[in-house]
C-alpha cells in the first residue's frame, strides 16, 4: 500500500509528533496516500507542489517574531488555508532550527483547516523523511507489480482450464476482490462472478447500459453508477470486447481498491484473453452453423433419422409434434448477433429447439408452446421479419418451411414484425395470391376508377368493393353504404364502363377482387 500520513507517524526511527488530535481532524485525514516529502520555507511553496505530498518546514518565513503579525506577509492562517486549498496531505514542522517548540498559533490554524500537523524533533533531519517516503513507495510500487504478475500468471492457468473464459473471470473476480460479469452479444447476463453477487437495480441498470453500448456497435469504455435508487451507488466499469462493429459483448467489473495502474494492466490482459475467447467460439459456433445448415438440409429432404441422431449427439433430441417453422433473415451485419441469440435459446431449451440456415433463410424449429415466444422476440429484438408456420411435424417439414417463407414474404412487406401462415389463410387463396408483386398490375387495373374518384371526389372504388363484398347484391349494398339501390346499380354500372368490364360474371368479380385486395 502507498505511504501515509500514519505510516510516516508509526515509524519510530523517525520520532514524530502529531500535534493535531487525530479526533479533530476530518474522517481519513490520516489515512490520505502520501506522494511525496518536500521541504520549503518559503511564504508560499504552494506553486511547487502537488496534491499528496508533505510539506516538511523550519518556520523561516515567520521571521524573528515571536508571534506573526495578523495580516502581514507571516499570517499563519493565510499559510495553512494556501496548503489546505493546495491539497497538501500533512505539515512538518521542525524544530529547534529557528525556534524552539512549534507556534501555538499554527497548531490552532491546522487544526481549524483540519490539516493534519506533526512536529519533527531536531535530530531527525527532512531527508530522512524523504528518503522514507520514497523507499515506502518504490516498495509500494514493486509489490503492486508483483501482485499484478502474479494474478496474470494465475489467469493465464485459468485461461488453459476446459472452460477457460469462465475460469477466467472467476480468477479476476477473486483477484480483484469484487463482482465480474459478461453481458453477451445478445444483451444477456452469460455468466457472473460471484453468482448473485450484484442484485437489482444494480444488475438491470448494468444490462441495459450494455445493451446501449452494444447497440451502437463501436468500442468503447464507460463507468456507471449503478443501484443507487435503494441505497449507496457502485461503482461499475463497462469494456466492450471485440472490434468495432463486430461487439463480442461487454465486461463489467465492480468497484475494488484494487483497481489502480497495476489492476488496471490485469482486468486489460483479462479483456485480451476473453475477447480472444469469444472468437474462438464465434469460429466453432460458425463450424457448428454449417453443420446445422447441413442437418436442416437433410431434414427438409425427409432424411430425419440422420438429422436427429447427429443432433442428438450435438445438441440434444430435435423438436417433437406439435412444432412450428420460423422464418426469417438478418442483413450480413447482423446475422452473428441472431445465431448468437438461438444458439442461447437452445441451450436453455435443450431439445425443444433447433436451427439452420436455408439459402437466404434462417430456418427455426420449435415446439409449440415455445415458438410465439420466439417469433416475438426476434421481431423486437432484431427488428425483423418472422413467418410462422402451422402446427406441423418433422415428417411434414418441407411443407411447414413453405408456409413460414410465404409468413415471411407477407410480414417483410410490413416491413417487420410476426406473420402467421394461418392468418393468411383464413383470408382465402385469393389474398394469399395478392403478393407485392402483382400490386403494380392491381393498381393498373383499378387507376380508371382511382383516377375518376380523385378528379370527382366520388366513391367508385369503396362502392365496388363493397357491392363484391355483398355477393354483387345491389339492396344490401346500399343498405351498408346508406344510399338508394339505384344509386349503387348506377355506380357500379359507371365502373363497369370504366373498366371496359363486364361484372356480371364470376371470373371479372374475382380479377377486380384480387386487384382491390392487392393494393391494400
Amino acid at each position: 500500500m502507498k505511504p501515509t500520513v500514519q505510516t510516516l507517524l508509526d515509524r519510530p526511527e523517525l520520532m514524530l509528533r502529531l500535534l493535531t488530535p487525530a479526533d479533530s481532524l476530518p474522517e481519513g485525514a490520516l489515512a490520505a496516500p502520501v506522494t511525496w516529502a518536500h521541504s520549503s520555507d518559503l511564504v508560499d511553496p504552494t506553486p511547487f507542489l502537488d496534491a499528496g505530498q508533505v510539506l516538511l518546514t523550519t518556520g523561516t518565513w515567520l521571521g524573528e517574531e515571536r508571534e506573526p503579525r495578523p495580516g502581514g506577509a507571516a499570517d499563519v492562517g493565510a499559510y495553512v488555508t494556501r496548503l489546505r486549498d493546495a491539497g497538501i496531505a500533512a505539515l512538518g514542522f521542525g524544530t529547534e532550527v529557528t525556534r524552539a517548540g512549534t507556534p501555538a498559533a499554527l497548531v490552532e490554524a491546522c487544526l481549524a483547516s483540519g490539516l493534519p500537523l506533526f512536529e519533527v524533533p531536531y535530530r531527525t533531519p527532512f531527508i530522512a523523511i524523504a528518503r522514507t517516503v520514497a523507499d515506502l513507495i518504490a516498495e509500494d510500487a514493486y509489490a503492486r507489480q508483483a501482485w499484478a504478475l502474479q494474478a496474470q500468471r494465475a489467469i493465464s492457468l485459468a485461461a488453459l482450464r476446459p472452460d477457460g473464459l469462465s475460469a477466467t473471470l472467476a480468477e479476476l473476480s477473486k483477484r480483484l476482490g469484487a463482482w465480474v460479469g459478461l453481458i453477451d452479444s445478445t444483451g444477456g447476463l452469460d455468466r457472473e462472478f460471484p453468482l448473485g453477487g450484484l442484485g437489482q437495480p444494480a444488475l438491470g441498470e448494468v444490462v441495459g447500459e450494455a445493451r446501449t453500448m452494444l447497440r451502437r456497435g463501436q468500442r468503447a469504455s464507460r463507468a456507471v453508477e449503478a443501484g443507487g435508487t435503494v441505497g449507496r451507488p457502485q461503482r461499475m466499469t463497462l469494456q466492450t470486447l471485440g472490434s468495432g462493429g463486430a461487439l463480442r459483448g461487454v465486461l463489467a467489473i465492480g468497484d475494488s481498491p484494487e483497481l489502480d495502474q497495476a489492476g488496471r494492466e490485469v482486468v486489460t490482459s483479462v479483456i485480451a484473453l476473453a475477447g480472444l475467447a469469444l472468437e474462438q467460439n464465434r469460429d466453432l459456433d460458425r463450424a457448428r452453423g454449417h453443420l446445422r445448415s447441413g442437418l436442416l438440409r437433410s431434414l427438409l429432404a425427409g432424411d430425419v433419422g440422420l438429422a436427429a441422431d447427429v443432433a442428438g449427439e450435438m445438441w440434444g433430441p430435435l423438436p417433437e409434434a406439435p412444432l412450428r417453422v420460423l422464418v426469417t433473415s438478418a442483413p450480413e451485419d447482423g446475422i452473428d448477433r441472431l445465431v448468437e441469440l438461438l444458439e442461447l435459446r437452445v441451450d436453455e431449451r435443450g431439445g425443444r429447439l433447433f436451427f439452420g440456415r436455408e439459402a437466404e433463410h434462417v430456418v427455426v424449429l420449435a415446439e409449440e408452446p415455445d415458438a410465439a415466444e420466439l417469433a416475438e422476440e426476434l421481431a423486437a429484438e432484431f427488428e425483423l421479419a418472422v413467418g410462422v408456420s402451422d402446427p406441423s411435424s418433422l415428417a411434414q417439414l418441407a411443407d411447414a418451411q413453405e408456409e413460414a417463407v410465404r409468413g415471411y414474404e407477407r410480414a417483410r412487406e410490413a416491413g417487420s414484425g410476426v406473420a402467421w401462415f394461418d392468418d393468411i389463410s383464413r383470408q382465402g387463396v385469393l389474398a394469399f395470391l395478392a403478393r407485392t408483386d402483382a400490386r403494380a398490375v392491381a393498381r393498373a387495373t383499378l387507376a380508371p376508377l382511382t383516377e375518376y374518384d380523385r378528379e370527382n371526389g366520388s366513391t367508385l372504388v369503396a362502392t365496388t368493393r363493397t357491392w363484391l363484398e355483398n355477393g354483387g347484391q345491389f339492396d344490401a349494398t346500399a343498405q351498408a353504404l346508406g344510399v338508394h339501390r339505384h344509386t349503387v346499380r348506377s355506380r357500379v354500372g359507371l365502373a363497369e364502363r370504366l373498366l371496359g368490364r363486364d361484372l356480371s360474371g364470376f371470373h371479372a368479380r374475382a380479377d377486380l377482387w384480387a386487384a382491390l385486395l392487392a393494393v391494400e
